[in-house]
């Protein structure tokens, strides 16, 4: 009785010493204390220069041009998801010809600029225009959006090969062995097995993908095609009031928030079984 009545009553925690204030974070006060000054002169530059008239005459222009580029970057994905697969099958390949192929393919459209390859495209394919009329193409590449489509979804394929070759072969040997165990066919255990575990480790760089390619289709404005960077140059070229590219860059952002919300709420319906 004696050693419990001696015993010391529990104790609050000691308080925890304060940070030195470092340089690091003087500097990040500051950088901090600067983009909240950039956007508050921002948010107050917008509502003092409101003008309704600008807003009711090139709001609908501003939503077409969003849905050309909804448009364009959902088919393009789409176009390069399906062309992604034989590339990274061919990366994967055994046979150093088709591997050797793909893989050239891959670091060409990873390693140059998109612009460039856009204008590849746009203006170098028009450099052979009785050629294409022979062939019967020429209908498909004198039309802006048709190329900038090519271009797009020829750059989307190459990083999508790429994603799509590192989480197959991220997929642990083990899984492809028990299928084998089980005499599984090799394409059923592919398709019920390594894909779908391929697939969650690949759905944040596909999300990540898609948003590049959300904020670099801007780029087709230079070529004619009135998405809504092209509606935002037009605006402004009628205004000169920067406020036209503010908007722009405001549903940009609620374009590349949107889906990021939504691939996030996708994973986290895909990968429910791996949280306890």
């Amino acid at each position: 009785m004696s050693a419990v009545a001696t015993m010391i009553p529990p104790q609050a925690p000691p308080p925890v010493p304060p940070k030195p204030y470092t340089l690091t974070r003087f500097v990040g006060s500051v950088a901090l204390g600067i983009w909240l000054a950039l956007g508050v002169g921002i948010f107050l530059t917008v509502v003092g220069g409101w003008d309704p008239e600008k807003f009711a005459k090139y709001g609908p222009r501003f939503l077409s041009g969003l849905g050309v580029t909804l448009m364009l970057v959902s088919i393009s994905i789409v176009f390069g998801a399906i062309l992604s697969l034989p590339i990274a099958f061919a990366r994967m390949s055994k046979n150093k010809f088709w591997s050797w192929l793909a893989y050239c393919y891959v670091y060409f459209f990873r390693g140059t600029p998109l612009l460039a390859q856009l204008f590849l495209i746009y203006y170098g394919l028009g450099s052979f225009r009785p050629q294409l009329e022979t062939v019967g193409l020429w209908w498909f590449f004198r039309d802006a959006w048709n190329c900038a489509l090519f271009a797009f979804t020829l750059n989307t394929a190459a990083y999508q090969a790429e994603i799509l070759r590192g989480a197959i072969e991220s997929v642990p040997r083990g899984q492809r062995e028990g299928a084998a165990a089980l005499g599984l066919p090799e394409r059923v255990s592919f398709f019920k097995i390594i894909l779908p575990q391929a697939m969650i480790v690949a759905l944040r760089p596909y999300g990540n993908e898609i948003i590049l390619m959300i904020k670099g289709s801007a780029i087709v404005a230079i070529v004619t095609v009135f998405d809504l960077m092209g509606e935002t140059r037009y605006a402004f070229s009628r205004t000169f009031d920067f406020q036209m590219y503010i908007w722009a860059a405001i549903l940009y952002l609620i374009m590349v928030e949107i889906l990021r919300n939504i691939w996030s709420l996708l994973e986290a319906r895909l990968t429910r079984h791996l949280k306890r």
